[in-house]
């Protein structure tokens, strides 16, 4: 038996592929056309450049080429010895690939975790599933591939839209037209769920006066799956057919049907493929019904009324926001939710509608307050955090007003700062290089050893990879360019002028994004004769590349591309700048790849992390970027440059200009001499020395490794044992809990302070305090003397000792000392709840301070 017939034993057939499961060996092609795993491992190329170059190279969807190809053409590339040799290696070492240890296994083989369910409205992992608008879903799909790599139980949930987001085309005047293109599933690499009988897994879903039907899909992404629901199933009213046709389209009941979809229904299959998450992440706030379908699966096995169920399940679940300002999250009005989960609530979770409302809502007892997903993820998970150290303080104070009476400081709100999935970003350069200097798995464990390795890497290497990739951007940028002016009619005389456009020895910038006012993407042409002088310079040219979308609702976006668009056209600027249309994940990877600069303008603090510049680390490129989002922790003078003063401005014209202003003068006076000034073997060293520094430094921290591996192990596994522990003997830590609120309930309002006495000797400050707690359980709370931070350091948070009880009423004494260091009226005594099990004030918000 030879390789090949011992790798067929070992996988099934897959007969649903008609004639090409006929083919002998196809059956191994068809296995890596489905594992999303060659979206960043590019081993398998050579195979589908084989079956059709034309077609490879503009899709890299080998699932499209065996959906295209000839049986004829495939029967003879079998036949080939060299391209079956490669195709049972490379079977056969993803299978070991799969199979092989990993870091989490080698790390948490004892803990309670078998499944992280990770839901997201949107995941991009490769321009052959285009179910994504741009860095939410970035953030899901790298994370998710991470997550394969080192082997973390992690499984996404997704929606699979007829549509996606919308392609762009810009016409001869630089305005910009939306097409939406049907997303064949037939030509996606996805396949049906199916029960054990080959039914296709299919579920049923209440909405008023009527139920849908939801169709189950999958794609395989390494050792994890993407599950995806979509509502275009035959037996739907055309109507209904549609509700999951668009991402980010649609009136507002249409989006609350979609995350009514994604979270009930994106739970309810996990538990009807049998998986029962310990973890449920939700990846903002789109997915926060997922918090309430697992409360009603816990009432259902275990008979717990909703308040438990949801104490239990709460200490599995962690929101992830990403909004930057308060009136990005999603809000639906109270009449919407109410009619769409009236019998949800009654029938299912026993509860009343306005308890439920109450948990999205700020106020819960204003009926005229609309219904929060926000708000609903914040009070159904045990842990929140940010996507960058300033985000994590933006978010403090967005969502502070569920925290009324804490300190911002104390508002629980932490950060995990995003990474990006570096497999996926690198060029072949780039992967050859980290290779040489730290070994191909790299990104399978971690990662602090590669500081010190790429900083020994020689000049010489840095700025040939450096070199390759501005080439091979260069060589895109004229391909892309002549077939996206040929299609909107330009003159061969045009064409030719492209053909010679750009050089591959000169200074390239890339500025690619969406085009909103708060990124402010027209910085750069504030000025545009400065602009024109920086790019034209006969000693030390700059070209720039520019892409970018602008949603299709915002006129502003949109005539932003339009002032770009009458730039280019002058002819002085022709040699030196274009704008690529169509912005996707296939043309982003080519950007970051080969630009010398990346730059950001974002209008801090509107930027929560970003990760395009994220992107350009592993390749060698720098960036030039606000103080805002990942960037305002990442930047040091060695490392790149940055604008901007470390506060906010708001929307101030004056400042706008400040920067703009900052903006040319580095260009012209740090950044393009520096990149110019060559030493005697021609290289710049002053450049080289920060692109060193840059991918030692930056590119570890910024990964998705970093960022997969600090969720698993500062949250996904002490969540794992929250939940275990709350839910073990029918509940009874739930109970206990929802006991413990109930009694702070009661009583909180009857609490009060009595006298204060404060005795100073040095070192010392001496307090004591009289609280009177009612009835209350004194173990039930814990009093404090807070002081506010000093030079930005941590509260302080002194826990006071209970002493003798008072005798004229249900009290005690309560004494603590602090250095004398500080004044003692910096201290105010409070009385805060408490429970070693419970995460305050998450779950509980009540605070009595002294007056």
């Amino acid at each position: 038996m030879d390789l090949s017939d011992e790798l067929m034993s070992q996988k099934p057939r897959h007969d649903r592929y008609g004639a090409l499961s006929e083919v002998e060996g196809a059956d191994f092609l068809i296995e890596l056309a489905l594992d999303l795993r060659w979206s960043w491992n590019h081993a398998a190329d050579v195979l589908w450049q084989r079956l059709d170059p034309e077609l490879w190279e503009s899709t890299r969807n080998p699932w499209v080429i065996l959906q295209t190809v000839s049986r004829d053409r495939v029967k003879n590339a079998l036949a080939d010895p060299v391209f079956k040799a490669t195709l049972d290696a490379l079977v056969q070492e993803q299978r070991a690939a799969v199979a092989a240890s990993s870091w989490f296994a080698e790390n948490f083989s004892q803990a309670p975790l078998s499944a992280v369910a990770y839901f997201s409205m949107e995941f991009m992992l490769s321009e052959a599933l285009p179910i994504y608008s741009g860095g939410l879903g970035n953030v899901s799909g790298d994370q998710l591939k991470a997550a394969s790599d080192l082997g973390v139980p992690l499984l996404g949930i997704g929606l699979l839209y007829q549509q996606g987001y919308f392609r762009q085309i810009i016409d001869k005047d630089g305005a910009q037209h939306a097409l939406y293109p049907v997303n064949d599933p037939g030509q996606l690499p996805i396949t049906p769920v199916r029960e054990v009988d080959g039914e296709w897994l299919r579920l049923k879903l209440g909405f008023p006066g009527y139920s849908i039907w939801l169709r189950a899909w999958q794609a395989q992404v390494g050792r994890t799956r993407l599950y995806l629901l979509d509502s275009n199933d035959p037996v739907n009213l055309p109507a209904h057919r549609g509700i999951t046709s668009e991402l980010y389209g649609g009136d507002a009941e249409l989006r609350l049907q979609q995350e009514l979809i994604l979270g009930i229904g994106g739970w309810r299959l996990l538990r009807a493929l049998g998986i029962n998450p310990e973890v449920c992440h939700l990846n903002e706030g789109h997915a926060a019904f997922a918090i309430l379908e697992r409360a009603r699966y816990f009432m259902k096995e275990t008979k717990q009324p909703f308040e438990v169920a949801l104490t239990v399940t709460r200490a599995g679940n962690l929101f992830t926001t990403h909004t930057p300002v308060e009136a990005g999250f999603d809000r639906f009005p109270s009449e919407l939710v109410e009619r769409y989960l009236r019998h949800y609530c009654n029938q299912e979770l026993e509860i009343s509608v306005d308890a439920l409302m109450a948990l999205g809502r700020q106020n819960g007892n204003d009926r005229a307050e609309s219904f929060n997903m926000a708000y609903l993820a914040v009070r159904g998970s045990s842990r929140v955090n940010a996507v960058s150290r300033l985000h994590g303080s933006v978010s403090r104070r967005i969502f502070q007003p569920l925290f009324s009476r804490w300190p911002r400081a104390e508002v629980p709100i932490q950060h995990v700062t995003n990474g990006v999935h570096m497999p996926s970003w690198d060029s072949v350069e780039a992967d050859e290089f980290w290779t040489t200097h730290g070994g191909k798995s790299r990104w399978l464990g971690t990662t602090e050893y590669l500081v010190e390795i790429v900083r020994v890497a020689p000049d010489a290497s840095l700025w040939k990879l450096r070199a390759a990739g501005r080439k091979a951007l260069i060589e895109y940028v004229r391909r892309r360019l002549s077939l996206q002016l040929t299609a909107s009619g330009t003159t061969p005389e045009e064409l030719l002028v492209i053909q010679q456009m750009f050089d591959p020895d000169t200074l390239t910038l890339g500025f690619a994004r969406r085009f909103a006012t708060y990124k402010r993407p027209n910085l750069l042409l504030h000025d545009p004769d400065r602009l024109l002088r920086i790019l034209t310079s006969p000693k030390c040219p700059v070209q720039l590349v520019i892409a970018g979308k602008a949603h299709p609702a915002d006129e502003p976006g949109q005539h932003m591309i339009q002032e770009w668009a009458r730039f280019i056209r002058r002819r002085e600027t022709r040699r030196h700048i274009c704008f690529l249309s169509d912005y996707d994940m296939l043309m982003a990877e080519q950007l970051v790849q080969g630009v010398d600069l990346w730059i950001n303008t974002p209008r801090r603090p509107w930027e929560a992390s970003g990760t395009s510049g994220m992107k350009v680390l592993v390749n060698g490129g720098l960036n030039l970027s606000e103080l805002d989002g990942w960037w305002a922790e990442a930047y040091t003078p060695e490392v790149g440059w940055a604008i901007g003063d470390g506060q906010e401005h708001g929307d101030d014209p004056r400042w706008d200009a400040a920067e703009a202003d900052a903006l040319y003068t580095l260009l012209e006076r740090e950044v393009v001499p520096e990149f110019y000034n060559r030493d005697e073997r021609g290289l710049p060293t002053a450049w080289v020395a920060r692109m060193r520094e840059s991918m030692a430094r930056l590119t570890p921290f910024f990964s998705a490794n970093r960022t997969v591996r600090e969720y698993t192990e500062n949250n996904y596994v002490s969540a794992a044992e929250a939940y275990r522990r709350r839910s073990a003997d029918q509940a009874a830590l739930g109970r206990e809990l929802v006991q413990w609120r109930d009694g702070i309930e009661q009583h909180w309002l009857n609490l009060r302070f009595g006298e204060l006495r404060i005795i100073t000797e040095e070192p010392w400050h001496h307090f004591q305090v009289q609280v009177y707690l009612d009835d209350l359980d004194p173990d039930a709370v814990q009093v404090e003397l807070f002081a506010d931070p000093v030079d930005g350091g941590a509260v302080v948070r002194e826990k006071m000792t209970r002493g003798e009880q008072l005798v004229a009423a249900r009290g005690f004494n309560y004494t603590a000392r602090v250095p004398a260091a500080r004044c003692a009226s910096d201290y105010t005594p409070r009385v805060v709840p408490y429970h070693p099990a419970a995460r305050v004030p998450l779950e509980e918000n009540r605070i009595l301070w002294f007056h």
